[in-house]
Formats: structure tokens, sequence, C-alpha cells
């Protein structure tokens, strides 16, 4: 068994597991092995959740939270790190969401993942286009400093509006280097409404955490320079046709969706409403923050500035 154990650079105790396993020194036969080996694995197996209770419960919990699989995975890495039996990957709870027949995680918990499409949406399906017409006197994002570019330092915000019926409007501002976020709730997209609660909002922050604002080219940013003249807070505007320039702001925008679907009236939602869903979002952990909170950086931030 040595011999064997060394030619196939295996531990002697594994070659003798395997002989025991299969009949033992006199009866064992590799043909066989190889055989029962393969209907083992291929037998069905218990998932991990429904043999680990408190795993089970741990996932249960954030899922209800609004957290994705991939949040919950490592979430629990990070607060379990030597403790593999409270570790699980999010394929793993996808699955288990899934396919019933595991028999672990219940199927309304399905109800809490962000996208609810029967079926994914190709990445280059048709969008339709918003004709946009000129912004006078337009800071273009290449000016925009290098700290703001690398997220180096906290302060540069994305911004944008999302839409919904009956001309309905939210606000959203992400916070580059923590990716903290901010709703505002706001009557119309004209110009000045905008501005106005640009401006208002700007006065919750201290100086130190909000330097520059960067947007798309939508009309409403038309009256920018009066934001900037009542704040000391530059805005720089994306190139035409490029929402990835405001990465942190788009994905979130997408997020966002799970509490305000399209098509919905978002002038029912108070601002305290808004308020709590923007602290959900922040209070989840990020990968891209190794799995810290934004809620978490950016308070860390306020500290600092203090």
């Amino acid at each position: 068994m040595r011999a064997i154990a060394l030619s196939l650079d295996r531990s002697p105790s594994t070659i003798s597991r395997e002989i025991t396993r299969n009949g033992g020194l006199d009866r064992y036969r590799a043909s066989r092995a190889d055989k029962a080996a393969w209907d083992r694995e291929h037998r069905p197996k218990s998932c991990k959740l429904a043999l680990n209770t408190e795993l089970n419960d741990a996932a249960s919990i954030k899922l209800q939270l609004e957290w994705s699989p991939q949040q919950i995975a490592g979430w629990l890495k990070y607060t379990y790190p030597d403790d593999q039996e409270m570790q699980v990957s999010h394929e793993t709870i996808y699955k288990t969401l899934f396919i019933q027949a595991r028999g672990a995680l219940k199927k309304e918990l399905q109800q809490h993942l962000r996208s609810k499409r029967a079926i994914r949406r190709s990445v280059h399906s048709d969008k339709q286009q918003d004709k946009r017409g000129q912004i006078p006197d337009m800071v273009s994002i290449s000016e925009r400093p290098a700290s703001a570019e690398d997220r180096a330092l906290p302060g540069h915000w994305e911004g944008d509006l999302i839409a919904g019926s009956k001309n309905s409007y939210i606000a959203t501002l992400v916070e580059r280097h923590t990716r903290y976020v901010m709703l505002m709730k706001v009557a119309d997209r004209k110009t000045e409404t905008v501005i106005n609660a640009l401006i208002k909002h700007s006065r919750r922050l201290p100086d130190e955490l909000y330097k520059s604002l960067t947007w798309d080219r939508g009309k409403e940013l038309t009256d920018h320079k009066r934001f900037s003249l009542a704040t000391d807070i530059k805005v720089y505007f994306c190139d035409p046709n490029s929402p990835w320039q405001r990465g942190s702001n788009e994905n979130t925008n997408g997020l966002l969706r799970q509490y305000f679907p399209k098509g919905t009236d978002l002038s029912v939602h108070s601002q305290e409403h808004l308020d709590k869903n923007a602290r959900r979002l922040n209070e989840r952990p990020r990968q891209t923050l190794n799995f810290e909170t934004p809620a978490e950086r950016f308070n860390a931030c306020v500290v600092s500035t203090v």
C-alpha cells in the first residue's frame, strides 16, 4: 500500500481506506471499486443548507433583508473565517432556492431576490434613446480630478433621476469612494426643482464629503451653474451615450428598482420612505468593499472630518 501511495502521490491511509471500503485485501477488485465510486458520486446528496440549521437560518434572514446570495456568501466568509460549516457558496444558495427538491430554503424567499424576471434579458437588447438638448457651459468628465476618477478620496458623487409613471421622479446620489446612497424626493424633473433639491441636500453633508457631482446630460441640470455658485460644488457631465462613466450610480439605480419598480407612481413615496430604503442598501455588504457596508465606510469618513 505504501508503494502504491508513493506512485500515486497519495497518503498511505487514503489507499488503505479505498481498499477497506471495497472488500479488503482479499476481495478488492479495481473495476468493481470504480463502478461503486461512480454510483456513490451520483447518489442524491443532502444540501449543506439542509444539514446545517444555523447556516440555513442565517441565509434565510439575510434573504428577507434583500441581500443577494453573493452578498450572503461573502458575509458568511467574512463573519466566520475559520468555520467552514458556516460558509456556503452563492451558487448553492441559488440552487437551493430554485430546486425545491433540496428541501432547504423556502420557495417564498425567491420573492426577495432583486430580479423577478422569468427569463434574463440580454445586455444587448435595444433601449429607447433619450434625445437630449445641449446644456450651456457644460464641464466634461474628462476634466474631473484624478482623485475622483480613481476613488482614492471621498466626496465625489454621481447623480441621476429614476422615473416612474405620471411623470414622477426620484433623485439618486452615490458617493464613489464608499458607494453610499442618498435619495431625494422631487416633484418633477424641471431644472429649478432638481437644483433646489440638490442645494438643500448638499447642506446635510460636511464640505469635505461633497466636492464634486457627476451627472448625465439630462436637462434637469441645465441650471447647474446656480448649484455650483450656491454650494461651491463642481459639476461634471458624462460623454453622450456613456452611462458606464457613472457606473456606481447606474448599478444603484438598478438595485433601487427592487423597491421602486418601473411603471409605478414614485410620487406616493415620502422622503422618510426613501431614507428607509437608502438605509437598507447602505447596510448591505459589498464585494467591492471587501464585504464591508457603505454605511461603515461612509461613517468612518464622517468621523475623520470631525
